[in-house]
């Protein structure tokens, strides 16, 4: 049982997350270490993926270089996040056993009901990516029996969800990006013919998972798209002033700590678990782009602030790209800056709007 201070436990996830001074070499580097990079389209600064992948490289980045990985599917998309393409063979067996292994939950059986009763609309659909694949969504036919029915934007959107439940069940696969619009393809062109077993791929991916949080809950609530919890993977550890038990990855505890400053994107695996970050750093946050403008606290994509070993404010900015300027709406300050602390938010500000090409307006952040 390991015995970590708070101090401890945010510096093994910051290092983990390879936002320590250690700047990593590269982008399939980053990508390998952080086994996911979410890949969602909102650009109110930058898409998230570049953000990532600019608080980690720095202006050696290009965004341009991961839109060309993913079209060469030297990265791979899947479930919505980047990936590296050796990662989607410990995927494959849970691809085959959708909607998940029995006893089925009520909504597992009626997901399954509903692919069953569209078979020949998901017939149609490999059919046509057979016969002319890649293609965008709005190029697929709608040949479905039985409508899509929900509560929300995706009602009656047949054919989006049909490719999201397809892509579950290893039919088929992202395959990069015309313009705006994502492409999909049958999952034999892209996926790895290689399949590891059901239990030791779920092992895998807890370790891989581990690696790159550096400390995670066994268990946790269960979050769409990627788990916050590792199970049994690393050794057992309790945090000082923190309750419940917690897992690490030994082989980054005990090494020497040199932090920096950066801005994360909103969906950065590091501030991603609330939870974790409400315990580790005493950190409150929300994304607030889904709130209305007059209940906002922070802003539409306010970034978390990250100085050393704690996240410290927000910064409210939006690219206006047809003005040329970044503009920055506020710098909230979750503790007092010192001046240093100014120096570097104010330099990691301008680093940012030099690497959108955009001319600063900006407030001071003192």
């Amino acid at each position: 049982m390991h015995t970590l201070s708070r101090a401890d436990a945010r510096r093994l996830a910051v290092r983990a997350q390879l936002l320590d001074a250690h700047r990593p070499a590269g982008m399939f580097d980053v990508v390998r270490q952080l086994t996911l990079v979410q890949n969602d389209q909102t650009a109110a600064v930058a898409p998230s993926a570049d953000l990532v992948l600019w608080s980690r490289l720095g202006d050696s980045y290009s965004p341009g270089r991961l839109r060309d990985a993913l079209d060469e599917q030297s990265l791979l998309e899947l479930h919505g996040f980047v990936r590296p393409p050796e990662d989607l063979a410990l995927y494959t067996a849970e691809m085959a056993e959708w909607p998940g292994r029995p006893p089925l939950r009520p909504w597992q059986e009626e997901l399954r009901e509903w692919v069953a009763a569209n078979n020949g609309c998901r017939l149609d659909i490999l059919a046509r990516l057979r016969a002319d694949g890649p293609l965008t969504s709005r190029e697929l036919p709608d040949t479905c029996a039985v409508p899509w029915r929900s509560s929300g934007w995706t009602d009656n959107r047949n054919v989006t969800k049909l490719l999201d439940f397809l892509v579950q069940r290893g039919e088929v696969a992202a395959a990069g990006r015309r313009g705006g619009d994502r492409l999909w393809d049958l999952a034999e062109r892209i996926h790895p013919d290689e399949v590891v077993p059901y239990e030791e791929a779920m092992r895998i991916r807890d370790e891989r998972r581990l690696r790159a949080l550096g400390i995670a809950r066994a268990r946790a609530p269960v979050s769409p798209g990627e788990p916050n919890d590792v199970r049994e993977a690393g050794e057992p550890a309790v945090v000082e002033g923190v309750k419940g038990r917690w897992r690490v990855d030994p082989e980054l505890l005990d090494r020497t700590f040199t932090g920096r400053t950066a801005l994360l994107s909103p969906l950065d695996r590091l501030v991603f678990d609330r939870r974790r970050i409400a315990e580790l750093f005493e950190y409150d946050y929300q994304l607030e782009m889904y709130k209305p403008a007059a209940t906002r606290r922070w802003g539409y994509w306010a970034m978390p602030v990250l100085h050393g070993d704690r996240l410290v404010g927000k910064l409210d900015a939006a690219a206006d790209r047809r003005a040329g300027v970044l503009r920055v709406h506020a710098i909230h300050q979750d503790v007092p800056f010192t001046r240093a602390m100014t120096a570097a938010v104010r330099h990691e500000i301008e680093g940012l709007a030099q690497w959108l090409r955009l001319s600063l307006l900006a407030p001071s952040p003192g």
